[in-house]
Order: C-alpha cells, then sequence, then structure tokens
C-alpha cells in the first residue's frame, strides 16, 4: 500500500521510496526512508496536502508525492 491510501491516525513503516532524481533526493533527505515508521496525522479538506508524523516532527508533502512511499503493516 501507498502513503496517500492510508486515512488519518493510521501508519506504518516505510517499506521503499519511489520516484526518480531529484524527487526521491528531497523525500529521502526531509527523513522519509526506508524502515522509519509513519503516521498520517491530518489530511486537508480537499485532500491535498498530508500532514505526517516522522521521527518526532512533523511534515506536510502533497499527495502525488506520498504516492510514491510505499508502506508495510506493522507488525
Amino acid at each position: 500500500m501507498t502513503l496517500d491510501n492510508i486515512k488519518v491516525g493510521n501508519g506504518g513503516i516505510i517499506e521503499s521510496i519511489g520516484g526518480e532524481g531529484l524527487l526521491r533526493r528531497r523525500l529521502l533527505d526531509m527523513g522519509l526512508t526506508p524502515n522509519t515508521r509513519v503516521e498520517v496525522r491530518k489530511v486537508a479538506p480537499m485532500g491535498d496536502p498530508i500532514e505526517l508524523l516522522i521521527r518526532s516532527y512533523v511534515l506536510t508533502i502533497r499527495k502525488e508525492e506520498a504516492s510514491k512511499i510505499k508502506l508495510k503493516e506493522e507488525i
């Protein structure tokens, strides 16, 4: 499943980061790295952007960017 399909209050562990070039590099630089826990905190009224809780800080990304992040379910 991808991060853009997760409901508010739920999350998972990042399995992989898709995309290419600068987009992928930017996501990795923001701390969205494999084996990191991420939780969806809020979604804007129109569905874009998405507010995430990751590594004890809040990060807001676009839904298009979130669709590049593949999650695995928590055990």
